[in-house]
């Protein structure tokens, strides 16, 4: 009998979960994530599931993980410096698809070279430029992304280009063409750009997580979770981490069929950075062909079509100051809930509150608090982020203590997005302590936090809350009201119906909100959610209650919902999936695209059986590397033809194979 283990790592905790022969659930475990080494958190999330079940590490016979850690640093602008190097395109292209803001600033060189739509070369490569950016640029860089012009037609430029900058720096690179076989150069581009910037940081989330195993005992294979819901190998995913966006979420998804058994239903998933929803249609979750969208940006990652937002537990809370009747939002950014903080620093927390609670003024940074991240190597920073940074140095501080004037705050937004510090404050997770509906953490902290908040001005010069328990229900109000939002969001975009509105207008019209109020006078307005919604999350029978009463639907709690996406990560399928191009540059000639550079052929059969033997090969190869077995072929053919002078005539082919099987198990 096979013994799985599965771990997710999210923003607030790490979950493991034990599962006999796909079957049965044999025992589950938290433990909170520690950001500052990942591989504690698993260790004490692993020991505590192995110990609660009785099993020997030696039994474990897979180990598969599902994270949310790409997913949040794209959410929260998060990741190491990059530098693009862009071939062949023009400066004007940065600005296509938020490839300008997902640089955020660092690097990018446009560079002579590129080719055009039928893989010829446009120019030779400027090798001597790219030289002279490496020895300028390259200080600092944690990845490097290669984008060429047409490089999915001919990737020739990308591969020498890449060549050129490990050989110069060591770094690691990533090219576009290896992320996607699509055209859209700009947003290859952005892909390849997230992609470096997330490499960093999941090489040490897997890395870690692989010496934990083996610190333990365990020996099984460690499979890791795509965006779609199949399994990879760490080693894969090492070097694809971009694939790994909506692991986490995806995870879930494939955890909340297997607990439900549910054909058709909205799935949400609260977490403590985000909150991230999905359908499933019989049974299966639906992929967004345009690819994953996260953070604001659209990538070509193939991944579950979730809707991702900076919604969770631990959203930081912000006060509409504006307006004459105030109000509160949650988001996107997450923030360590003053809770959980004083449970390692109660007498830093409880000094800090009690001081600013005796101040005759409120100030502006009451009941923040900001320490560093270890493990996390600064680079390129200026000297003002340097300085700030050494002021931190290794302890928990209040704001006040080390925000000298406004420029300051510049400084400590950019150090956030860096991922080299963390920042406390209050969460809804704060306002549950505060109600009694947790009762994890410190709660006489989290009443001082919400008391000094409270305390703030509104527009019409009132204070926020009269006390904390009041400013508590208006944060989980808050909370319910914005997850009912983004799941009717969803709901409108998936209907088949074409309301006229975008889902955001449309989930906030008036009519919605009075039709969801049940409103009677002369006209009597009902609105609903006509379809299920499964709640996932260690938070979600605290909150989701109340979202299915205020959306008017049946809401499912399964039991083992808090570690959905651990069994998730264990009970699914290795799938990996090759795409190429067959097109017909002139009448008679059919040209295949291929890592070595275009290939004609005299007819479109020739083309397409070559080109779907070398995807076929290509994709089993890469389900054999991840470990997979009984490994089964599908081959979608889309043949494009155009009616010409009364006969049909070939366009263009997109072949996509999937190799798909069961991991392969330890046995013994």
């Amino acid at each position: 009998m096979a013994l799985l283990l599965g771990v997710d790592t999210g923003g607030t905790y790490t979950d493991a979960v034990l599962i006999r022969d796909d079957k049965t659930v044999v025992a589950s475990a938290k433990a909170l994530t520690t950001r500052q080494d990942l591989a504690l958190g698993i260790s004490e999330a692993i020991q505590a599931v192995l110990q609660h079940s009785g099993a020997a590490p030696q039994e474990v016979s897979m180990a598969a993980l599902s994270t949310t850690l790409a997913t949040n640093a794209l959410v929260e602008g998060q990741g190491g410096r990059v530098a693009l190097i862009y071939i062949g395109f023009k400066h004007s292209d940065l600005d296509r698809h938020g490839l300008s803001e997902a640089l955020k600033g660092d690097p990018a060189l446009i560079l002579g070279g590129g080719h055009d739509h039928a893989g010829a070369e446009l120019s030779a490569l400027d090798v001597a430029a790219l030289q002279r950016f490496l020895q300028n640029e390259a200080a600092g860089v944690t990845g490097f992304a290669v984008a060429g012009l047409f490089a999915t037609r001919n990737p020739a430029h990308e591969l020498e280009a890449a060549r050129i900058v490990a050989a110069h720096t060591g770094a690691p690179v990533t090219c576009s063409h290896q992320l996607s076989a699509k055209l859209n150069g700009p947003k290859r581009a952005l892909t390849a750009v997230l992609n470096a910037r997330l490499i960093g940081m999941i090489d040490r989330l897997i890395g870690r997580a692989q010496d934990t195993l083996q610190d333990l005992g365990i020996a099984a294979p460690m499979m890791v979770v795509r965006g779609d819901g199949a399994l990879m190998s760490a080693k894969q995913a090492r070097g694809r981490p971009i694939e790994t966006i909506l692991s986490g979420p995806a995870a879930s998804i494939v955890g909340a069929r297997w607990l439900t058994g549910v054909d058709d239903a909205l799935v949400s998933d609260i977490g403590g950075t985000t909150t991230d929803v999905a359908v499933l249609r019989g049974g299966k979750p639906t992929i967004d062909p345009a690819g994953a969208r996260v953070g604001g940006f659209r990538t070509m990652v193939e991944a579950v079509a979730m809707r991702t937002t900076g919604l969770g537990g631990d959203s930081q809370v912000h006060v509409n100051a504006t307006g004459m009747s105030g109000g509160l939002a949650l988001g996107p950014r997450r923030v360590l809930p003053v809770s959980l903080i004083a449970v390692d620093a109660a007498e830093v927390v409880h000094a800090a509150l009690d001081r600013q609670l005796n101040a005759p003024l409120p100030g502006d940074y009451d009941g923040r608090f900001v320490q560093t991240l270890k493990g996390v190597e600064p680079t390129g920073l200026t000297d003002r982020e340097t300085r700030l940074l050494q002021r931190i140095g290794d302890q928990l501080h209040p704001f006040a203590d080390v925000l000298r004037n406004r420029v300051d705050q510049g400084a400590l937004s950019r150090l956030l997005d860096r991922g080299l510090v963390q920042v406390a404050g209050i969460t809804p997770s704060d306002a549950s302590h505060v109600l009694g509906r947790l009762h994890c953490w410190d709660r006489e902290a989290a009443e001082k936090a919400l008391t000094l908040f409270a305390r703030r001005r509104i527009g019409s010069g009132d204070v926020l809350a009269a006390d904390a328990l009041g400013l508590a229900q208006m944060i989980v109000d808050q909370l319910t009201e914005q997850t009912a939002l983004t799941l009717l969001e969803t709901a409108i975009e998936e209907d088949a119906e074409d309301f006229g509105l975008p889902a955001a207008k449309l989930a906030r019209h008036v009519l919605m909100q009075r039709g969801l109020a049940g409103h009677r006078g002369l006209l009597a307005l009902d609105a609903a959610l006509n379809i299920d919604v499964v709640g996932l999350g260690a938070s979600a029978p605290a909150y989701y209650p109340a979202v299915g009463g205020r959306l008017h639907c049946r809401m499912i709690l399964p039991q083992h919902a808090g570690v959905a996406n651990a069994i998730g990560a264990v009970v699914g399928r290795i799938a990996m999936r090759r795409s190429g191009t067959v097109s017909s540059p002139a009448e008679g000639r059919f040209r295949v695209f291929l890592e070595s550079g275009p290939q004609d052929f005299d007819d479109s059969d020739s083309a397409l059986e070559m080109l779907e033997h070398l995807l076929s090969e290509q994709a089993r190869d890469a389900a054999g590397e991840a470990g997979a077995e009984d490994i089964h072929i599908e081959v979608e053919r889309d043949i494009r033809t155009a009616q010409v002078e009364s006969r049909q005539v070939f366009v263009e082919a997109v072949l996509t194979v999937e190799a798909s099987g069961r991991p392969r198990v330890a046995l013994g």
